[in-house]
């Protein structure tokens, strides 16, 4: 199987958790503590695969300079993004409750939702992709972490989609096609990045990571801490922990 087509599968499969986690989100009414519970421990799922998988990986790779470089500039770009899109209505996207905006009430919405919705997903597709370059196995512990902290980003959104007025058609058809963007930006990351030096792969991998650092402070904590309070670091750590524990397999 071509290395493109392997890499887009596996950031196919990570995407679909979206679509699984919005399908329950919309249709059953989970209870605001679970959301914020099973939020708090994607966060944590995420912050190992950034720590250990995805910043070390890039300070093998090319060193201090680019991985520090890269992880700024990620940051920096998800957070300049996530400001002019929050203006237009997607502060909220990832929040169960009643915060997201229905169109009537902020025209305009529904599209800064799911471009935020692409925002978040892509960085840690490509990551998905290039983890497959030089020959080697997919990072297990990688698509894991996506998997797993996509299913209560997929949950709580459409969850507050659901309150917020938007029909089915609206949240399974941005979910979807949030999934299917994941899959072809793990395939672009294996095909266009094949080549890349080491420097340069390294600063692309911590510009994926910093973007996913800031997404996660800036939209997923959040959402943690509304209703689990007290609980979010412990379960946060928990979440840590297990994907940790898959890195050593």
């Amino acid at each position: 199987m071509p290395g493109w087509l392997s890499a887009g599968g596996w950031g196919l499969l990570a995407g679909a958790a979206l679509v699984a986690g919005a399908l329950v989100g919309y249709l059953v009414k989970v209870p605001q503590t679970a959301i914020a519970g099973i939020m708090a421990f994607g966060s944590g799922v995420l912050l190992s695969a950034v720590s250990f998988d995805l910043i070390a990986d890039a300070n093998e790779r090319g060193g201090l300079a680019p991985t520090a470089l890269g992880a700024v500039a990620g940051a920096l770009a998800y957070t300049l993004s996530n400001v002019a899109l929050a203006r237009r209505g997607a502060r909220h996207r990832k929040r169960s409750g009643t915060q997201q905006p229905g169109e009537g009430d902020h025209p305009g919405s529904g599209t800064a939702i799911a471009l935020g919705a692409l925002l978040d997903g892509v960085p840690e597709s490509i990551v998905i992709g290039t983890s497959l370059l030089g020959g080697g196995p997919v990072s297990a512990a990688t698509v894991a972490a996506v998997f797993v902290s996509n299913v209560p980003e997929g949950l709580s959104s459409a969850a507050g989609m659901r309150r917020a007025g938007r029909g089915r058609a609206y949240v399974f058809g941005l979910w979807s096609a949030i999934a299917l963007a994941s899959g072809l930006a793990a395939a672009a990351g294996y095909a266009f990045l094949g080549d890349a030096p080491d420097a340069l792969l390294a600063a692309i991998t911590a510009l994926a990571a910093g973007a996913i650092l800031a997404m996660i402070a800036d939209t997923m904590i959040p959402e943690a801490f509304e209703d689990a309070r007290l609980w979010t670091g412990l379960i946060a750590v928990l979440g840590f922990l297990a994907a940790f524990s898959l890195a050593q397999w």
